[in-house]
């Protein structure tokens, strides 16, 4: 029951009870902020980003293109695509010439940014029916940066996010590391500059098909 006629303690008792209170709380939580922030660093180990690099000789423009639209993504390797280009909207693409868009084996990525010819960020909305890793697709995305490098010349920066130390996110990174690298070499190969003897070649070919 409280006092009618209350009695304030003083500040140093005040103090000395807060401190107190304080030495109590931070020693019952002691425990939660070691495990919070082992989990926290466990948790940055984990997300590791996979990280492939090339660069291609063509424009920033002409690169950009190629990630966003239907015809430019056929360069990647896929044999149908579809691109719907605006935040939320959708990239669908299918490997299978004989497969349609729609079917069980449709990519579809959905747009979450984008700086025209400088950065396209998007994430992995439906992987296909025969994609081995579908419990580790979720929380991960990918941001692909261009920048400028020299004239008609794109570095191209493919980084995928959101991996866990989970054996199936870690198998899934490896699988992409390697997609990664082969999408952005099939990409760079139509621009490789030509030696001059192929370009001589090609030309006396060309002049003799023509006689």
């Amino acid at each position: 029951m409280m006092s009618r006629t209350p009695q304030f303690p003083d500040r140093t008792s005040i103090s000395a009870r807060r401190t107190g209170m304080y030495d109590a709380w931070g020693a019952a939580c002691r425990p939660c902020f070691v495990s919070a922030a082992a989990l926290w660093s466990h948790a940055t180990l984990a997300a590791e980003p996979q990280v492939t690099e090339g660069f291609i000789n063509a424009s920033p423009a002409e690169v950009w293109r190629i990630f966003t639209t239907a015809e430019g993504y056929k360069q990647t390797g896929v044999a149908h695509a579809e691109v719907d280009f605006k935040v939320g909207g959708a990239i669908r693409t299918h490997y299978d010439p004989k497969g349609r868009l729609g079917d069980a084996n449709t990519i579809v990525n959905e747009i979450l940014a984008y700086e025209p010819e400088r950065m396209l960020a998007i994430r992995i909305k439906q992987a296909p029916a025969d994609f081995k890793y579908p419990d580790a697709i979720a929380g991960t995305w990918t941001v692909i940066y261009l920048t400028p490098a020299g004239d008609n010349m794109t570095q191209v920066r493919i980084v995928g996010l959101g991996y866990t130390d989970e054996p199936q996110s870690q198998a899934m990174r490896k699988f992409f590391a390697e997609g990664n690298r082969w999408t952005l070499d099939r990409i760079a190969k139509p621009y490789w500059p030509k030696c001059a003897k192929c370009v001589a070649e090609e030309a006396a070919n060309a002049d003799a098909s023509t006689n």
